[in-house]
């Protein structure tokens, strides 16, 4: 049998390759950024030619990189669903799920129930960590995720569209200087989501106001602390529409009236072999058939 290189050097150099830079990937595999990079190079030297571009805080495949990844892609897949049939064959169908916690919260969790009874078998782990595409078939086997698009190496579907809104404390609309017109945000601190960085620049342009300029921007990787913050009277949220009806926080309200549609959505997405997964076949015909919009 042909010598292969070590599966911890193929497995740091997929991840690297996803996520671009070896401290993300170091992160996914609770390794040292040294660590990480010794294994790289290990499979470079197995190889016999370097396979990424090496910038300030950043390694891009090289031409010999994309190369090597589209071919071992599809055995990586292969080798996690056989592993998948394997520990699967008991009582019990075990689920991997990447889910942000506001759409679990708002969208999911009440609906669970539902999906217990149709299906008592299906067990899932729910994962909120970031990075969620990079992981497929590395730990999680589907994921729900926001953002424009998916790549199209993957199996993906969009569960609905939206639109933005400017999320903001009901009391903003009272008092000696009410926020009522687009125009008074440039008194206010405006929060984005780090998975959404350009809704308001979208939004601003949208209803004809490409100059407009907020006192200041926060962000944030929590949707449920800017609802929070925004409640409090702290800034205006920049969200999606079905995250101010899914709070049910009658001290929140949305600002403005306009419909802007969103460039973020949220997707269902998996490896493509993974849909050979019962599990995943299970949750995603669920999912399509009691939330998506």
């Amino acid at each position: 049998m042909r010598r292969l290189p070590p599966l911890t050097a193929v497995e740091a150099f997929v991840q690297v390759a996803r996520l671009g830079s070896v401290k993300a990937a170091a992160e996914e595999l609770a390794l040292s950024s040294p660590a990480l990079s010794r294994r790289v190079q290990a499979l470079e030297r197995f190889i016999g030619r370097p396979l990424f571009e090496r910038r300030h805080q950043a390694m891009i495949l090289n031409s010999e990189g994309e190369l090597l990844l589209g071919r071992i892609a599809p055995a990586l897949d292969a080798l996690a669903v056989a592993i998948d049939a394997t520990t699967g064959e008991g009582e019990h169908l075990r689920l991997r799920l990447k889910v942000p916690p506001l759409f679990a919260s708002q969208r999911l969790m009440g609906h669970m129930p539902d999906l217990r009874i149709a299906h008592p078998e299906l067990h899932i782990d729910i994962d909120t960590a970031p990075h969620g595409l990079a992981r497929l078939g590395e730990g999680i086997d589907a994921a729900i995720v926001l953002a424009r698009d998916v790549d199209t190496s993957l199996y993906s579907r969009r569960l609905a569209r939206s639109t933005v809104a400017a999320i903001g404390a009901r009391s903003l609309l009272e008092g000696r200087f009410p926020v009522t017109k687009p125009e008074h945000l440039q008194r206010m601190t405006i929060f984005l989501h780090r998975d959404m960085p350009e809704t308001f620049v979208n939004w601003k342009t949208a209803i004809g106001l490409p100059d407009l300029e907020p006192a200041a921007v926060d962000h944030f990787d929590s949707g449920h602390l800017m609802l929070d913050a925004a409640a409090q009277g702290l800034g205006v949220a920049f969200l999606l529409d079905e995250h101010i009806t899914g709070s049910q926080d009658a001290r929140l309200v949305n600002l403005f009236d306009y419909d802007v549609d969103s460039s973020y959505s949220y997707w269902f997405a998996c490896r493509r072999t993974a849909l050979s997964n019962r599990a995943v076949r299970i949750f995603h015909d669920w999912l399509f058939s009691t939330l998506a919009m």
